[in-house]
């Protein structure tokens, strides 16, 4: 479990094809505590540290993670990271399970006052389990959602949002992991059941 409240941006730096796709990534806070075998939000995927050295770690990665996220498992990308929440830490953001259930579009981005407002395309399947002033994992970051437009909805980032995650890199196009709320997707599923 995660609060989608990002410790830093890492970097992609080796990439191997196998039965798993590892890959390595460099770090520095979230290497502070980290264990073989702990669970990190890499953009928000749920990933097992298989190895730490200093200076990175490494997971790996099966198809059905690779299914789901967003393509940019590549050297160079700088992802965002998170370690797993502890008991008794403050709880900021929103509860994100690191369970990413598809890749939102960038489709458009309009100045703000003060901030910017990034337009998204979700896959349709999850378009029903996103409200308006709800909440959103993308990337990893937890975000309110400020508003719905057809088919899209839009998140407002503040500046400081911007420069401590790799959202202010997305051009037009790009796809984000998106993870919909934990309590809209059970309470759907319970409903559908009624």
């Amino acid at each position: 479990m995660f609060t989608g409240l990002v410790e830093e941006t890492g970097e992609i730096l080796k990439v191997e094809e196998g039965p798993f796709l590892r890959v390595y990534i460099g770090a520095r806070k979230v290497l502070e505590d980290l264990k073989v075998g702990d669970s990190v939000a890499v953009d928000g995927a749920c990933l097992t540290a298989v190895a730490v050295e200093e200076g990175g770690f490494w997971v790996e990665l099966a198809q059905e993670t690779l299914r789901r996220t967003a393509p940019t498992w590549r050297v160079g990308h700088r992802p965002n990271l998170e370690r797993a929440l502890k008991v008794g830490d403050r709880l900021g953001g929103h509860f994100v399970t690191g369970h990413v259930d598809g890749v939102a579009r960038l489709w458009e981005v309009r100045e703000a006052p003060g901030a910017k407002d990034f337009y998204f395309l979700p896959p349709k399947a999850l378009a029903p389990y996103i409200a308006e002033k709800g909440s959103v994992a993308l990337n990893g970051v937890s975000l309110t959602v400020a508003g719905l437009t057809g088919e899209a909805f839009w998140v407002t980032l503040i500046p400081h949002t911007l420069e401590v995650t790799n959202l202010g890199r997305l051009r037009v196009g790009d796809g984000v992991n998106l993870e919909v709320d934990l309590i809209a997707r059970y309470v759907a599923r319970l409903l559908g059941r009624a």
